[in-house]
């Protein structure tokens, strides 16, 4: 008799696995590659400095502490405009993705309103608000308040309906289907989202700054470009990448702990 061979097991799902070193490989040919050409002389160091001159730039803001003034400049603006436009987005969503008369006013509206860019909103805000920080943080606050509303809405209506009907088969109370089943179901799209509108919160920080701020890593580095020092102009995108990568790495431990029962 033929030797049975064990069948291999197929039902992987297509599930990601780790590859912790491929990153950092990744990203260190990339700077030595630039380093190497910067060295050479293929990249000129006035409109490409080298990654070793940013490097030194960083070192010099932070000794002298312009790079700590502009970045707790630029999350006093950030973090109180994401709280205010994620908490309401929020509410918003939600009603939207539960409630029907909520979602036939509110859909229209955001619809309208969301392609509008908001930075154009900052000159009717000055006007309204003043020149001052309540202007910058609500115009970060809009900016991210329509995201978190699309993904919330939309995370909602994603949760399989048949769950939610066999809840109301045993007369579960609507509460409870609200806690128990909508909310979880609808979470992982809904810290998705929250990605998304960090994002845009810093995207719009910076833009604001260069419009309208002496302090700021917008500012900052519209400062750099407008002198041609371009080593502090490419520091400042450094240092907005680092807290790029900072919130996205808080955000992932959040819906680690929050998404346990995936």
């Amino acid at each position: 008799m033929a030797e049975r061979r064990p069948i291999t097991f197929r039902g992987g799902g297509f599930a990601p696995t780790p590859r912790r070193a491929v990153p950092w490989i990744v990203f260190a040919g990339l700077i030595g590659l630039w380093q190497a050409a910067s060295s050479s002389g293929l990249l000129p160091p006035l409109f490409m400095p080298s990654p070793a001159a940013i490097v030194r730039a960083l070192r010099e803001l932070w000794l002298d502490g312009t790079l700590m003034e502009h970045v707790t400049a630029s999350l006093k603006r950030i973090i109180p405009g994401w709280i205010i436009g994620t908490a309401t987005g929020l509410a918003v969503g939600l009603a939207m993705g539960i409630f029907s008369s909520a979602r036939a006013a509110g859909l229209p509206i955001v619809s309208a309103l969301f392609p509008i860019p908001k930075i154009a909103l900052l000159p009717v805000l000055i006007l309204w608000l003043g020149i001052g920080e309540p202007s910058k943080v609500a115009t970060i606050a809009l900016g991210v308040f329509f995201p978190t509303v699309i993904s919330a809405y939309s995370a909602c209506d994603s949760v399989p309906r048949n769950l939610i009907r066999m809840a109301q088969s045993f007369n579960l109370p609507a509460r409870d289907i609200v806690a128990k089943i909508v909310l979880p179901g609808a979470m992982p799209g809904i810290l998705a989202g929250f990605r998304i509108s960090a994002s845009v919160a810093l995207l719009l920080v910076v833009a604001a700054e260069m419009i309208g701020a002496q302090h700021g890593i917008g500012a900052f580095v519209l400062t750099a470009g407008n002198l041609m020092q371009t080593d502090q102009l490419l520091a400042g995108v450094v240092v907005l990448s680092i807290l790029g990568l900072l919130i996205s790495w808080g955000l992932g431990v959040v819906e680690r702990s929050v998404l346990r029962w995936r």
